[in-house]
């Protein structure tokens, strides 16, 4: 009942007990069981992988329908619809296949507790050289940095960049020649020439009281975080320069379920929803069962 109930909407998951074992229970009892089950699962910690040598772990957010009632009043009418950032992390050793998984809708600081655990869980100890890659955004580092600056550095996605130059090619080279100038700025990435990338970008920059300015939004973004560039390294170590990884985990973990057409989630039960997830994503699914 569990298992239905945390890959399909209640409603869908009472059909599919129906037809799959005869047995008609409404999806109000499903919900409260996968409720349940979903929050006690919060105990249940991934088990401890070997040691890593060398670790890739990846940080993102992703965004999750909720409804907020009002503190006083009626609270069955005072209803607020709005989008609340689930905070998912993931980490591995190099040449595993699976990742060790950590989401959260709690706090920054929650978010960087369990970011450290994730990665312990997936062999981190003091000797471990950590590989961070993923979009830059300004949290995500500063938690990178919080958990791993002493032994790792942290990577710019590439494909993420190539967004930003993609958008400056249109103005800079026009329609017919956009492709072969963000070709040649990625080239000059991957062999570790920024400040050529940056000197392509800064003879075209913008007035800044322009509506759009995606030149100098690229050079903003790229010449704020120029620490973060080494592809050449990277690649060289055979570490990977996207996110990818951390882009599929939101889709399979968070917005598979949590993003069914029409549906809002109470804080709580969402977040029991995403650590039931997590934790069959963690094989933390027979272990639980076999106490319960």
């Amino acid at each position: 009942m569990t298992d239905f109930g945390a890959e399909d909407s209640f409603k869908r998951a009472s059909a599919r007990l129906m037809e799959h074992y005869g047995l008609e229970i409404n999806s109000e009892a499903i919900r409260q069981q996968t409720l349940h089950h979903g929050k006690g699962m919060g105990a249940i910690a991934p088990g401890p992988h070997p040691v890593a040598k060398e670790l890739v772990t990846e940080m993102d957010g992703s965004l999750i329908p909720v409804v907020q009632s009002a503190k006083s009043g009626d609270r069955r009418k005072n209803k607020t619809l709005v989008w609340r950032e689930v905070r998912v992390c993931c980490a591995r050793a190099m040449g595993k296949d699976s990742p060790v998984y950590g989401a959260t809708l709690g706090t920054l600081e929650s978010c960087s507790l369990l970011w450290g655990q994730t990665a312990r869980s997936a062999g981190l100890n003091a000797k471990t050289y950590v590989h961070g890659v993923g979009d830059g955004a300004p949290w995500i580092l500063e938690k990178f940095k919080e958990n791993f600056a002493e032994q790792g550095q942290y990577l710019l996605d590439f494909y993420h960049v190539s967004e930003y130059l993609a958008g400056a090619a249109r103005i800079i080279a026009g329609a017919k020649k956009a492709l072969a100038w963000v070709r040649r700025q990625q080239d000059r990435l991957l062999n570790n020439q920024a400040s050529k990338v940056l000197r392509s970008l800064s003879k075209h920059l913008e007035a800044e009281n322009q509506a759009e300015t995606p030149v100098r939004d690229a050079y903003r973004y790229i010449s704020q975080r120029r620490a973060n560039l080494d592809y050449r390294g990277s690649r060289e170590r055979n570490l990977p320069i996207g996110s990818g990884e951390i882009e599929s985990a939101h889709r399979h973990l968070i917005q598979k379920r949590l993003k069914l057409s029409g549906s809002w989630w109470k804080e709580t039960n969402a977040q029991a929803l995403i650590t039931l997830r997590t934790a069959r994503a963690n094989q933390c699914w027979e272990p639980y069962w076999s106490k319960n």
